[in-house]
């Protein structure tokens, strides 16, 4: 039989799903060529966002890598967009100029983002914020620049802001509207939303009509209609998309606002179909990832002749990928045309609940706060269920099955044909049928045989219960890897970087079978700590792999500076150093100094390009404030000037800073020291806390302040300053060797034991043993970051040079 030959323009979602639904219906019908406009095989558009937030790194997000194509003998056509087709001779001419014929013939052209039509909209520095060289840009430019203006306050543009955010700018969402998302929100729930979003560094300028953009040949700030002006040195415009139909309407199809489709996705030329963005069914176009799988499920029916059923439109919803902000919203959101609605605001937890009811039907939905009743709602939503038996108390909460409640809840209650992967279009019969038919066991397994579940990931749970419903207890237990490039423990880890002799992060990720050879934002400084520890010699340390923070060695602030937090052992100073301080402070503006927690000054709201010079005239060490490593030793006057002062906390506090500072620990690692039972120096939250007595001196392990307080341990007493700062060394030493990257001492010491560590450290044998692999570990190693950057012009320039227009 001859195979026909099938053309796709556009290689992005909706397109290469198409090709994958008709390829699992019949692989061997077509000759398949993909023509795509970007440099890079199918990716999930939807995730941009995530690479932005440093969640995801783009290998993260390819969905089909090249060999994909390969495999299935597609013709990939690379960067080399349609710009001309004939439906007549069936052709289709690209801009390098090759000609590629076809039998049938797809768009899936996608959607472009609106740029607004005002003066200096074409500036550099003005992007959209649409594929993956858009988000390559913003990256890009917020190493260089500070200020970040987002017009538009709708999904895209609060999830590109917070990526801002993220990357240490100082960003302003500029709106039209009274509140954010109100397409999707009602006033309540946006301003709760705007809120929240003001938590996490955000700034908002609402009901701002932006007239132009300000700049020569870069964008240097926006002017808006009442005349306010506000500087930006990036504007990212989110204010929507439009269909891309330029090649459709140059073919002649008809188009509207996107190319005119039937409900069999075919368009007004025989032989020539659309999906995705780019298509219009029924007057509607969609910007949403589920109806454009759903229409490329019909589609894939059509073209492999299977009786299906007609498109009808889809039910859309929304939810947005900030975290800390959950919310959903679907259907009709405004009570116009006989909708009322119910309401319910729990100020103590900020959650809001509100439902549209036209006809004893739920018609739309909005939640904030806790959304965990969102597939209760959206199951009496897109079913059309008759609510007419329920008060608006048995409504509102989840309650029991008597209004849908813990039986609508439980998926395996649900129909086949409804979606538990909103992501990516995937129904509960067809990971079903893909456990049974694949004989999948896992989670991980379903994700790879179906997709459902690789994209937000909150659909997991619900597979889970798939599983289980199916396969009873042979379910497969993963191992919890360190995050989603492995599931891999942190001890398989450590233990094969040991037995293979392991030196590199690249070594791990090829030998270990990591999914992304690139490793992720959590595990790249976690295998960089690990391979530290274990090859302290043989290991590079790789700055590359570790947080910001860490990279410039300076805390970054919510507004994009930073502080500068010089070293005073034991929390002692001297005129010199105060003058000093005072003098390079008043030179270079520092807007805050500070005395901190940990008995030091502080210098806040230092421009990233100021940091070497300032560290040049300090002429100070760094106090590692940034830093998984050791802190500081917090000390009270001690024995030297206070009445109950009974040792000398002050000396054996500098002592121990002197001894241990610059040590690279699993997580902060901060020490105290008192003089006295009274405890001035909060010895008792403190990771080694010490407290002076009259026979000597209490050593106390596994305090931590912070978010989840923990007091201290009584470890032992001891006669000496010596015994102390020798147990220290070797609770460090432990310490590095298990603790997990980013263990706080306190969850460390529960789970290895309290018992066990102590039997450990008071060892007189394995103390010494734990002290000499320490000494060896980081002999040469530790050395004032700050200094090296002030001897090194290439690190001051790659790192702290700011480019400006």
């Amino acid at each position: 039989m001859t195979r026909e030959k099938l053309l796709l323009i556009g290689n992005g979602m909706a397109g290469v799903r198409t090709i994958e639904e008709i390829l699992d219906r019949d692989a061997e019908r077509y000759d398949i060529t993909i023509i795509g406009e970007e440099n890079y095989t199918n990716y999930n558009r939807i995730m941009l966002s995530n690479v932005l937030q440093n969640k995801n790194t783009i290998e993260e997000i390819i969905t089909n890598p090249a060999s994909w194509y390969a495999e299935q003998k597609i013709e990939l056509v690379h960067h080399d967009p349609a710009v001309s087709l004939n439906t007549g001779a069936r052709k289709v001419r690209t801009q390098s100029g090759k000609e590629i014929g076809f039998d049938k013939c797809i768009l899936a052209t996608g959607s472009r983002s609106f740029i607004l039509p005002v003066e200096g909209s074409s500036l550099e520095g003005v992007l959209g914020f649409r594929t993956i060289d858009d988000t390559l840009s913003m990256l890009e430019t917020a190493k260089s620049y500070r200020k970040a203006a987002v017009i538009g306050g709708g999904l895209l543009g609060l999830e590109a802001a917070k990526g801002l955010v993220d990357q240490g700018m100082d960003v302003t969402v500029v709106h039209l509207e009274k509140w954010l998302m109100e397409t999707q929100l009602n006033e309540m729930a946006g301003k709760l939303l705007k809120a929240d979003l003001e938590q996490q560094g955000l700034k908002f300028l609402m009901e701002k009509k932006t007239s132009r953009i300000l700049g020569d040949t870069r964008v240097t700030g926006l002017e808006f209609s009442d005349g306010s002006i506000l500087e930006a040195d990036m504007v990212i415009m989110t204010v929507g998309i439009r269909p891309e139909t330029a090649l459709a309407r140059q073919a002649g199809l008809a188009v509207n606002r996107g190319i005119v489709v039937n409900d069999w996705m075919e368009t007004s030329a025989q032989g020539i179909y659309a999906v995705g963005e780019c298509a219009e069914h029924q007057g509607k176009v969609y910007g949403l990832v589920a109806p454009l799988f759903e229409q490329g499920k019909v589609l894939a029916d059509v073209l492999t002749g299977r009786e299906t059923a007609p498109y009808g439109g889809s039910t859309t919803y929304t939810s947005l990928k900030v975290s800390g902000c959950d919310l959903f919203s679907a259907g009709e959101i405004k009570e116009v045309g006989g909708v009322k609605s119910i309401e319910a605001y729990d100020g103590l937890t900020n959650s809001y609940k509100k439902l549209f009811i036209k006809d004893n039907q739920v018609v739309g939905i909005v939640l904030y706060g806790d959304t965990s009743e969102e597939n209760r709602y959206f199951k009496l939503l897109k079913q059309k269920q008759d609510i007419s038996a329920l008060t608006s108390v048995s409504l509102l909460p989840a309650g029991g099955g008597c209004c849908g409640g813990s039986a609508a809840d439980d998926v395996t209650q649900w129909a086949d044909d409804e979606t538990i992967c909103g992501c990516n279009g995937v129904t509960k019969g067809t990971i079903l049928q893909a456990i049974r038919g694949k004989d999948l066991k896992s989670v991980a397994e379903v994700t790879k045989a179906t997709k459902a579940g690789g994209s937000c990931g909150k659909c997991k749970g619900m597979i889970g219960d798939l599983l289980t419903y199916v396969l009873g207890d042979r379910v497969a237990t993963a191992p919890t890897g360190i995050c989603g490039c492995t599931d891999l423990s942190r001890d398989e880890i450590v233990l094969q970087i040991h037995e293979k002799g392991l030196t590199t992060t690249d070594e791990v990720y090829e030998q270990l079978g990591f999914r992304n050879r690139e490793g992720c934002p959590k595990c790249r400084p976690a295998i960089n700590f690990y391979l530290n520890v274990a090859f302290p010699k043989e290991h590079g340390d790789e700055p590359a792999s570790r947080f910001v923070n860490e990279r410039l060695h300076a805390n970054i602030q919510n507004n994009g500076t930073f502080s500068v937090i010089p070293r005073m052992r034991g929390g002692q100073t001297t005129p010199q150093q105060l003058m000093q301080i005072a003098r390079v402070a008043e030179k270079y503006e520092v807007p805050l100094v500070k005395v901190t927690g940990s008995q030091r000054i502080g210098l806040y709201g230092v421009k990233k390009e100021d940091l070497p010079n300032m560290w040049e005239e300090l002429d100070m060490t760094s106090a590692s404030a940034y830093a998984k490593a050791v802190r500081s030793v917090k000390t009270c006057v001690g024995a030297a000037f206070c009445r109950f002062g009974t040792q000398d906390s002050m000396g054996l506090g500098i002592k121990l800073e002197e001894r241990y500072e610059f040590i690279d620990t699993p997580h902060k690692f901060k020490m105290g020291v008192s003089a006295c039972p009274r405890s001035c120096a909060e010895t008792g939250v403190k990771d080694f806390g010490v407290i002076g007595v009259e026979n000597g001196f209490q050593i106390y392990i596994g305090g931590n302040g912070g978010t989840e307080v923990q007091e201290g341990q009584l470890l032992t007493t001891v006669e000496t300053e010596q015994e102390v700062i020798d147990i220290c060394g070797a609770f460090l030493q432990y310490y590095r060797e298990t603790g997990i990257y980013a263990e706080r001492t306190a969850p460390w010491l529960k789970r290895m034991g309290f018992d066990h560590v102590k039997k450990i450290l008071l060892s007189a044998e394995q103390r010494a043993e734990l002290l000499k692999r320490l000494d060896e570990a980081v002999e040469g190693k530790r050395r004032n970051p700050w200094q090296q950057v002030v001897e090194d012009p290439k690190l001051q320039k790659d790192l702290y040079a700011v480019v400006r227009g």
